[in-house]
């Protein structure tokens, strides 16, 4: 179970990626996995070195090994790669070292055709900012990643958080996008805006009223969607066929 203080730790990364800029729940979780796997693989090759140094021994198959990342000019030794190493970098040279190097490393990780090859090769770092990136750092390192059942219950309660991200905004059609429908269909008082996500938190028929009712000119106009239909997309239907509370009603009077 996630005790209080991991969700407020785990809400804090997200409230950081919410105020740099990222608002759609699905790529912060992707973001945070990404990160956190990094993470993993020092934490690992940490704990061979030092089972290694216990016994004298070499550690084998490191994950990152000797040399560079690359012959380019602009390469970096695997090291540089590493989680305790570039978190140590100021920010903008952390944020070189994350999106030039460590990302396309990733991508190329692992043997070709394997599970991980196929689940890491579409691999993207979406964090926009330097600043953004060192602040999310610094939040991760808080939340203990050791145990399997804490790292079980952490991402469980961030999938949970799609399910209530509605309510933040990220779920909510753009005003501009509710805008160019409108624009689009151009509905006429005979016409039925059908809405497949009818009776959700965010639904379509609850955003476009306004700007339909600027488009037929009057206030009295009203949308009504039909609670049994297969529709996926707003599309115009005669009205005579449909429900009458469903129709776009004309104003009484002249």
């Amino acid at each position: 179970m996630v005790t209080g203080e991991l969700k407020r730790q785990v809400d804090k990364v997200w409230d950081a990626f919410w105020s740099g800029g990222i608002a759609n729940p699905v790529e912060v979780i992707e973001q945070i996995t990404y990160l956190l796997f990094i993470k993993r693989l020092d934490d690992l090759q940490l704990l061979a070195e030092k089972k290694a140094a216990r016994f004298g021994d070499e550690v084998e198959n490191p994950v990152f090994p000797d040399g560079y990342d690359s012959d380019l000019p602009s390469r970096r030794p695997y090291r540089d790669l590493r989680w305790s190493q570039f978190t140590n970098f100021a920010p903008s040279e952390m944020f070189e070292v994350v999106s030039e190097h460590v990302f396309p490393w990733l991508r190329r990780l692992g043997a070709e055709g394997s599970s991980y090859a196929r689940n890491m090769r579409d691999a993207r770092f979406t964090i926009p900012t330097p600043a953004l990136l060192t602040k999310v750092v610094d939040l991760l390192h808080d939340i203990p990643m050791e145990d399997r059942d804490t790292k079980g219950d952490i991402y469980e309660y961030m999938l949970s958080k799609l399910a209530t991200s509605g309510t933040n905004g990220q779920f909510r059609t753009a005003r501009h996008i509710i805008q160019l429908m409108v624009d689009l269909q151009r509905p006429r008082p005979d016409d039925l805006i059908i809405d497949p996500a009818f009776m959700r938190k965010s639904d379509v028929s609850r955003d476009i009223q306004a700007p339909v009712r600027l488009v037929l000119g009057g206030s009295s106009r009203s949308l009504c969607s039909p609670v049994r239909t297969r529709a996926t997309t707003l599309r115009r239907q005669p009205a005579q066929s449909l429900p009458a509370c469903a129709r776009l009603r004309q104003p009484e009077g002249p």
